[in-house]
Order: C-alpha cells, then sequence, then structure tokens
C-alpha cells in the first residue's frame, strides 16, 4: 500500500511539474494566413515573426522564460480569425497577446479582447483611433497607424510641389481594398482635402484586386496628380501593372507600407521602376545585425522557418519587429511582475503600455539603423510617429526620403474625437488615473 501511495504522489509530482513547465512558457499564439490571394505577401511576414521568436529562445529566453509559438491559418478571413483566436486564447495556459494581422480581424477581436484580458498587437495597422490609449486599453498600434501614414504621404507629394500650400487645385486619387484595411485613411485623406485644398478621388477596388481595368480607365480619364494605393497582395502588383499598360507615370504613384514589398513589384520589374511607398519605420534591411544573427543561429543549422534568400526583405522585417515589440512588452512586464516568471496577458498589456525601446536596447537587440526609439504611455498606444519613403529602381528598394513625422495638430484632434465617438457608442468612460497605474 505505502509503495503504491509512494507511486502515485511520484506521478502526481511529475504531472504537476509537467504542467509548471509548460506554464513557464509564453505562449505566443499566431494568426498568419499562409494561403489563398494574400499568400505572397502573408508568408514572409508570418517567417519574420516565428524566426524572430525563435531567435528569442536561441538566446535563453525572455530572461529565462522561453516562448511556444503555434500557429492557425486565417486566410486573411475575419471570421475564420475569430475562429482561431477563440481556438487559442487558453491554450498553453493562455495567449500572452495577439497579432491578428488583419485590419478586419483586428475590429473582430477589439471587441473581445477586454473580456478575454488579452492585448491586440496592431503594428502598423488596425484601427487608427486605437492609438488613444485612453479608450483603447487593449490595442496597440505600435509604430504606424494609416492615418499616420496617409499623413506623410500627404507631406511627402507637399514637398514634390514645393510646399503644402502648392496642393491646393490639385488631385489625388486613393485606389483603395474595399475592406476595412483599405478605407481606414479616408478620414484622414478628406480631413487633409479640407485643410489644403486639393481634390480627392475614391476608387474602390473588390478583393482580391486581379480586375482593375475600370478602375484605371477612371485615372486615365481623371488625371490625378497624384495615386495613393491601398493595397494588398495580388493587388498591388496589378495596380503597377494597370498603371504601365495605361501611361500612368509610377513615380507619382505612392504606396502604403503593406503596397511596397519585394512581392508587389518583383513581377513588374522595371515596370515599376519609380514607384514609391511609405515605409513603418523599416525598410529592406539585408545587413541588419538582426538578419545576421537569424541567419547563424537558425538558417546555417537548418532551423528557419521560410527560404533564407527572404531574410530581410521588407514583409519578413515587418514581422520580425512586430515579434520583437510583442516581446519586449512581455520584458517590460517582468521588470514589474517579477524577471524571469511568466506573465499574463493582462500583465502583458501593461508592459506594452510602458514599453521603453530606447536606441540603445533597439541596437543591442539588432536593430540598428531599423527603426527609431518607441516609448507608450497609457493615452499613447502608438509610441512613435516617424517614417519613411523608399523607391523601387526596377531591382530593389531604397529609402527616398529623410525621417519624416506624421503632424500631431491634425492626428491628435481626430484620435481623439473618433475616440471618443467609439467610447460613447459603446457607453465607456474613460479610463481614470487610478486605472492608469493598474
Amino acid at each position: 500500500m505505502k509503495l503504491r501511495n509512494l507511486a502515485l504522489a511520484t506521478c502526481l509530482a511529475a504531472v504537476a511539474a509537467t504542467a509548471f513547465a509548460q506554464a513557464k512558457e509564453q505562449f505566443f499564439p499566431g494568426l498568419p494566413y499562409r494561403t489563398g490571394p494574400y499568400a505572397p505577401n502573408g508568408v514572409p511576414w508570418a517567417n519574420g515573426y516565428a524566426d524572430y521568436l525563435k531567435l528569442v529562445n536561441a538566446r535563453g529566453g525572455i530572461n529565462g522564460v522561453k516562448i511556444s509559438y503555434e500557429e492557425c491559418e486565417t486566410g486573411y478571413d475575419t471570421a475564420r480569425g475569430v475562429e482561431c483566436y477563440e481556438r487559442l486564447k487558453g491554450k498553453n495556459g493562455g495567449a500572452t497577446l495577439f497579432q491578428p494581422l488583419s485590419t478586419g480581424i483586428t475590429f473582430a477581436l477589439t471587441e473581445k479582447a477586454p473580456g478575454d484580458k488579452i492585448p491586440l498587437v496592431t503594428a502598423g495597422y488596425g484601427r487608427s483611433e486605437s492609438a488613444d490609449g485612453g479608450v483603447f486599453k487593449w490595442n496597440f498600434p505600435l509604430a504606424g497607424t494609416y492615418w499616420l501614414a496617409a499623413d506623410v504621404l500627404v507631406q511627402e507629394i507637399g514637398k514634390k510641389e514645393g510646399g503644402l500650400a502648392k496642393l491646393k487645385g490639385k488631385k489625388v486619387a486613393l485606389v483603395y481594398h474595399d475592406s476595412p484595411y483599405g478605407k481606414e485613411p479616408i478620414a484622414l485623406l478628406e480631413e487633409r482635402s479640407r485643410m489644403l485644398g486639393f481634390e480627392l478621388q475614391l476608387l474602390p477596388v473588390t478583393a482580391p484586386g486581379v480586375e482593375q481595368k475600370a478602375t484605371w480607365l477612371q485615372v486615365r480619364q481623371s488625371r490625378p496628380d497624384y495615386v495613393f494605393l491601398w493595397g494588398w497582395g495580388v493587388m498591388n502588383s496589378t495596380a503597377l501593372k494597370e498603371a504601365q499598360a495605361t501611361g500612368y507615370p509610377r513615380e507619382k504613384m505612392y504606396g502604403v507600407w503593406w503596397s511596397g514589398a519585394e512581392p508587389d513589384v518583383k513581377d513588374v520589374g522595371e515596370g515599376a521602376k519609380g514607384y514609391n511607398a511609405v515605409t513603418m519605420q523599416h525598410g529592406a534591411e539585408p545587413n541588419s545585425a538582426v538578419v545576421k544573427e537569424i541567419l547563424e543561429k537558425l538558417h546555417a543549422k537548418g532551423q528557419g522557418t521560410g527560404p533564407k534568400e527572404e531574410v530581410g526583405s521588407v514583409l519578413y522585417m515587418r514581422g520580425a519587429m512586430s515579434a520583437m515589440m510583442g516581446v519586449e512588452g512581455v520584458r517590460a512586464a517582468q521588470e514589474r511582475f517579477g524577471k524571469g516568471k511568466w506573465v499574463t496577458g493582462e500583465q502583458a498589456r501593461w508592459g506594452l503600455e510602458n514599453l521603453n525601446l530606447t536606441q540603445a536596447k533597439l541596437d543591442a537587440l539588432g536593430f540598428k539603423g531599423v527603426m527609431r526609439p518607441i516609448s507608450t504611455s497609457c493615452m499613447d498606444h502608438l509610441g512613435s510617429n516617424w517614417a519613411r519613403i523608399h523607391t523601387w529602381d526596377g531591382k530593389a528598394w531604397h529609402f527616398s526620403s529623410d525621417w519624416m513625422q506624421a503632424d500631431e495638430q491634425v492626428l491628435k484632434p481626430m484620435v481623439k474625437a473618433t475616440a471618443d465617438k467609439y467610447a460613447a457608442d459603446k457607453k465607456m468612460a474613460r479610463r481614470t488615473p487610478a486605472d492608469c497605474q493598474s
């Protein structure tokens, strides 16, 4: 009997030890799309995200806490994204955070995250007004929103014309993916149109965007001075091919950061020469320290997630950068809740809200020259409003502008007014100073 009890106790202890070990791993669920019409763009992002998490483990984890990672394929479909979220949120001790990788999925999960107490990191996408942490406690559009991107693009064409005042009477066409993502910049561009006196032409494209002949016929007829492209996946290369076919100058075209990567231009090649896109801080970064470390510690050992040739490409870097910011949110949480300890989603949210990525920290992480510092707070869930322009020379992307800041005198009132409306519609109160300390 004593032997049986001892065996049972040993067995229970082993089960408890296993459960404890599992709980010690920080769970990062993934919601990528490696299939469907958006796969050519979704895959490199997902590979960069997965590789960076592997790199963190190879470095020893987050102060010793290793990361577990599991993907659920969304196909860039909102309903499937919500299903994946529900399937993964409670696994492996509970999700640390989610990166939806879709504005439509972000809108849906914004309603769920507060009840589940799981933060949403939407680095460079999602709801622009969620930069206001006073209303959107669980959303973190770190390093960039579509209003930021649109404002920087307006500033860039203003410089080309000799000053923002010279945009009066000009015509700007927005060719956009007819989805929540594509519609995001419209409010900012309408505001800038009223302020500066340029005409805004809105040209929606039905997803996935393989048929645009009617759209570019309108462009040829209206002859806008500039075209802003808010596309994704095959829509981008199709737009560039149609611009070439109709004779619209590519140097007059400016894409958002999801329309300015290698898959968008490589099939067009010289035909896309001169095409510009705003960057979410980084561009293609094949010579960065983090890329060299990933190649050495993962790909050289056959442990990389995708082909090593794509490591350092634009979308791969965006995935790696997104993962890094999530990891550093956990590291910041550990500074308060226990260094080297597993953190909950709620604690990770606090870390993301108290993120302070100084240049020294970024350099140490391998992101020197890739991006500028990011510092968040209770009210500011954006953390940085800098961007650059890069231009395709027919073979590669090259930066073609200095760093630019979005105009906060334009953005901040819009963000606050839209966030306040959301709060009123949802019957929510703004966060109190006490809540900001929680």
